[in-house]
């Protein structure tokens, strides 16, 4: 397995999700999503796996975040999620080609 966490330092969700992999003694990488953000074919790749629209945060403090509603292609709301990491929810957890967006234990349980 190789997990990547892509996380907030604040994010409740986030320090539950290691939390989880810890307990487990499963290895995972921690990437910092304010700071790094997704590169577009990682973007890409999350999207085959959950969907644009589960990655959209409803509730992200962007300015940017009112427009997301308005943007109407998937084009544009990628560009939006990949200049703006703060528009996307987190935990993102990564397992190759599988991901998934929130605390989602019951999946992670599949990947072990």
């Amino acid at each position: 397995m190789n997990i990547q966490i892509y996380s907030r330092a604040k994010c409740f969700d986030s320090k539950k999700a290691e939390r989880w992999f810890k307990e487990r003694g499963i290895k995972f990488q921690l990437i910092d999503l304010d700071q790094k953000g997704l590169s577009p074919r990682e973007l890409d790749s999350v999207i085959a796996a959950v969907g644009l629209e589960s990655l959209i945060d409803p509730k992200s403090k962007s300015p940017e975040a009112a427009l997301m509603g308005y943007l109407g292609s998937d084009e544009q709301k990628k560009e939006k999620l990949i200049d703006d990491p703060r528009l996307l929810r987190s935990p993102i957890v990564r397992n190759g080609r599988l991901a998934t967006v929130g605390y989602c234990p019951e999946i992670w349980k599949g990947w072990e």
